[in-house]
């Protein structure tokens, strides 16, 4: 049987939160505290290029698709308030497995307090595509622009998991969600409230996460502040490129004891940021500084 739009809509309305309040064209977005800043970020999963469903179970990709955006805010600083969700389906989709999508989704919205507000359905010829808009409240918005000159730079997690995991899926592994590193790739689990922790601190100063590869985000933040961050610390080609850590990417001018002991966390400490040199970011040999390509994932590179 094929897929009916009345029915996913039925389905959705019935199990995700907020989904009894689905029933005009536009939907209330809860307003933001007096003080905070309303903040909004979009992710879309495409199917091939994110995805296949060959090896990512449906209702694992449903939590994913929701925790890819919460860890946008919260790395902003941000609780969140609501969200909107796009589902972009072919006509060869099994209802039992959209039904499985639909329980990630509203279990990752279930967990992080998110109703869904809004949202659109609409049929293709082939290929999956799933979008999910996320607004967000920040006392303080943690922005990439913020890097100072001395600032230490941190994760709050070790990188590399997710890109290990998707080459062992390339190469034929079973989604076995007992490997971590395939765990990463399938059921990423971000630190959601640790950016509202940073935000908290005043001398943290930027905040960002690291979802196309650490090379390519340190990047961003750099050129943000138009200033350079010195790597000097020594790092593998996967901790370099890998893309979907999730990890909280932030500076701040705290040495990294006396954050782990107000954050109450491990972090692992990148390097350092200096005044602009001609490459944003560059790595630290011992003797000289070394330019640091982009070897992050580019969507429109050939």
């Amino acid at each position: 049987m094929g897929l009916e739009e009345l029915d996913i809509l039925a389905r959705i309305r019935a199990r995700m939160p907020g989904g009894s309040e689905l029933s005009d064209d536009c939907g209330a977005l809860p307003a933001p505290a007096p003080g905070e800043t309303l903040l909004v970020t979009t992710d879309t999963l495409e199917e091939g290029t994110h995805f296949l469903r060959a090896w990512h179970p449906p209702r694992l990709l449903g939590r994913k698709l929701v925790r890819v955006n919460l860890s946008d805010l919260d790395a902003s600083g941000a609780r969140p308030l609501g969200c909107t969700l796009s589902l972009a389906l072919p006509p060869d989709l099994e209802m039992g497995w959209l039904q499985e999508l639909i329980e990630g989704i509203a279990e990752a919205c279930e967990a992080a307090g998110l109703p869904v507000i809004g949202g659109d359905t609409v049929g293709r010829p082939q290929g999956i595509g799933l979008g999910l808009t996320a607004f967000g409240a920040a006392k303080r918005w943690l922005r990439r622009d913020g890097l100072q000159v001395g600032d230490r730079v941190y994760v709050d997690q070790p990188l590399g998991a997710s890109l290990r995991g998707l080459e062992k899926l390339k190469r034929g592994s079973k989604p076995d969600l007992g490997d971590p590193d395939i765990r990463a790739h399938l059921d990423p689990t971000p630190n959601l409230g640790l950016g509202l922790k940073l935000a908290e601190l005043p001398e943290v100063h930027s905040c960002m996460d690291i979802s196309d590869g650490l090379s390519r985000d340190l990047r961003n933040l750099a050129e943000a502040s138009n200033l350079t961050i010195r790597l000097t610390r020594d790092l593998s080609p996967e901790e370099l490129r890998g893309g979907e850590d999730f990890a909280r990417c932030f500076s701040a001018a705290l040495d990294r004891k006396t954050l782990e002991a107000r954050l109450g966390k491990p972090l692992i400490e990148l390097g350092e940021v200096v005044d602009r040199r001609p490459e944003p970011v560059v790595l630290y040999d011992g003797t000289s500084d070394q330019p640091l390509p982009d070897l992050g994932f580019d969507h429109f590179a050939p």
